[in-house]
C-alpha cells in the first residue's frame, strides 16, 4: 500500500450502504446471508475450527458468574434504571480513574447500554442526521457502515496502510470537511489489530477542533494490548469536551452473551446519547450488570493476565500462518491477525476464505469484507483470524495452517 491513498465518500443508496462491509448481496440485489454467517456455516459443515467470528470459547472469571448467580438469587431481575445500575455506573468511574486518570461523574456522564453495539448506535442516532458525514478508518467494523446508513448520513473512510495499519495523514485530514458531524473511532482497531499511538490521536483530536466534529470512540479491546498501553482519546488534551468513551465487558472478561457497554463523557453529550438510548433497549441485564461491577475492581494481575495468555495465544497462531507460507502482520491490540495470501500466488481472500475449511479445516474472514469496494480492492489479499480461543485448539489450527501451501 502507498500513502497516496484518497479518502472515500461513500454516496450508494441508504439501503445499499447498509448492506456492504461484512453483508453479501445475493446475485438479484437483495440482501444474503453475512460472510460471519457463511464462514460459521462452513466450518459447522466441515469440522473447521471457526477462527473467524471474534468470540472467546471459554467464560471468564468465576467471581463474576458467581455474582452475577448472587444477584439473580436476590432478586435483581426486573428493569434496571434507565441509565444503568448505580454500582456499575460507580464501578466504570472507578476503572476509568483508576486506568487513566479520567473522573467521569457517575451520576450524570455514565450511562449503561446493551453492549457497545447499542451505545454505538445511541451515540450517532442522537448526534447525525441526513446530510452529515461520519468519518471511519478503513476497514472498519461491519456495524459501523450499517448504523450510519440507518442514521441517513454519509460514511467516509480515510485508510490504514498494511502492513502496520497505521493511517495516511494526508488523506486524513482531506478527509475531514464542513459536513463532518463525527469521527468514530475505533481503537485497539478491528479488523487490524492496530494500537494507534499518542501522535496519531493527537491529529484526530486536532482535526475535530478544527472541524468542530464530536468524536466517538470506541475502546472494548482496551486491556487487550501487547506491549504497548492503550491511551484513551478522552485523555488527549483538547478532546474531553467533545468526545464520547464506549467500552463493554465482552471482551475484557470474555462474557459476550451478556451484553453489558457503558458510555462516558460531558454529561450534555452523554445526556443526549440517553435520550435515545431509552428508546432502543431502555435498559437490560439487571443482574449481569451488578456482577460486571465485580470485575471491573479485579486486581491488576487479573488485567495483566488476559493481555498476557492473550499475547501467547497470538503467536501460537502467528507461527502457523507463517508456516503456510502467508506474510503475517502482528497486531499490537485485539484478539485479530492478519495474514497476506498473496505470497503463496493469491490474491482473492474471499475465494480462500470460502476454500480454506475444505483445504485445511480452518475458518477465518476475508478483510475485504470490512471495506468499500476501493478499500476492498487494497486489502483483498488478507485473511483475519481471530485467536480467542483455548491454547489446543490453537495448536491444532496452526497445525493445520502449516498444510496450506501443499495442499493448495
Amino acid at each position: 500500500m502507498t500513502s497516496q491513498a484518497a479518502p472515500r465518500r461513500d454516496t450508494t443508496a441508504p439501503w445499499q450502504r447498509a448492506a456492504t462491509g461484512a453483508n453479501l448481496l445475493s446475485p438479484d440485489g437483495s440482501l444474503g446471508v453475512t460472510i460471519f454467517e457463511e464462514m460459521t456455516a462452513l466450518a459447522a459443515s466441515t469440522g473447521a475450527i471457526n477462527l473467524g467470528q471474534g468470540f472467546p470459547d471459554e467464560d471468564g472469571p468465576a467471581e463474576i458468574r458467581a455474582a452475577a448467580q448472587e444477584a439473580i438469587a436476590a432478586g435483581a431481575n426486573q428493569y434496571a434504571p434507565g441509565k444503568g445500575v448505580i454500582e456499575l455506573r460507580q464501578a466504570v468511574a472507578r476503572h476509568q480513574e483508576r486506568f487513566y486518570g479520567l473522573t467521569p461523574d457517575p451520576e450524570s456522564e455514565v450511562i449503561i447500554t446493551t453492549g457497545a453495539t447499542e451505545a454505538i448506535a445511541a451515540s450517532l442516532l442522537a448526534f447525525v442526521q441526513p446530510g452529515d458525514e461520519v468519518l471511519t478508518f478503513e476497514p472498519f467494523y461491519d456495524s459501523y457502515g450499517a448504523i450510519i446508513s440507518m442514521a441517513g448520513a454519509t460514511h467516509v473512510t480515510a485508510p490504514l496502510l498494511a502492513p502496520d495499519f497505521m493511517p495516511d495523514m494526508a488523506a486524513l485530514e482531506s478527509a475531514f470537511g464542513p459536513r463532518t458531524r463525527v469521527v468514530l473511532l475505533n481503537n485497539p482497531h478491528n479488523p487490524t489489530g492496530a494500537v494507534f499511538p499518542r501522535e496519531v490521536l493527537e491529529s484526530v483530536v486536532r482535526l475535530a477542533e478544527r472541524h468542530d466534529a464530536i468524536i466517538l470512540t470506541d475502546e472494548v479491546y482496551e486491556h487487550l494490548t501487547f506491549d504497548v498501553r492503550h491511551i484513551p482519546v478522552a485523555s488527549i488534551p483538547g478532546a474531553e469536551h467533545r468526545t464520547i468513551t464506549i467500552s463493554s465487558a465482552g471482551k475484557t472478561f470474555s462474557f459476550t452473551g451478556w451484553k453489558v457497554g457503558w458510555v462516558t463523557g460531558p454529561s450534555q453529550l452523554v445526556a443526549a446519547v440517553r435520550t435515545v438510548k431509552q428508546f432502543l433497549t431502555y435498559s437490560s441485564g439487571t443482574p449481569f450488570q451488578s456482577a460486571i461491577a465485580v470485575g471491573l475492581d479485579l486486581p491488576d494481575t487479573f488485567y495483566d493476565d488476559i493481555a498476557s495468555t492473550l499475547k501467547r495465544k497470538r503467536d501460537i497462531l502467528a507461527a502457523g500462518l507463517e508456516a503456510a507460507g502467508l506474510t503475517v502482520m502482528m497486531p499490537r491490540g485485539t484478539y485479530f491477525i492478519n495474514a497476506d495470501t498473496s505470497p503463496l500466488g493469491i490474491k482473492d481472500s474471499v475465494d480462500l476464505a470460502r476454500r480454506l475449511p475444505q483445504l485445511v479445516g480452518v475458518a477465518a474472514i476475508p478483510v475485504p469484507v470490512f471495506c468499500h469496494p476501493e478499500g476492498a480492492e487494497r486489502t483483498k489479499s488478507l485473511l483475519r483470524f481471530a485467536f480467542c480461543k483455548k491454547e489446543p485448539v490453537l495448536v491444532e489450527a496452526a497445525a493445520r495452517l502449516a498444510t496450506l501451501k501443499d495442499r493448495l
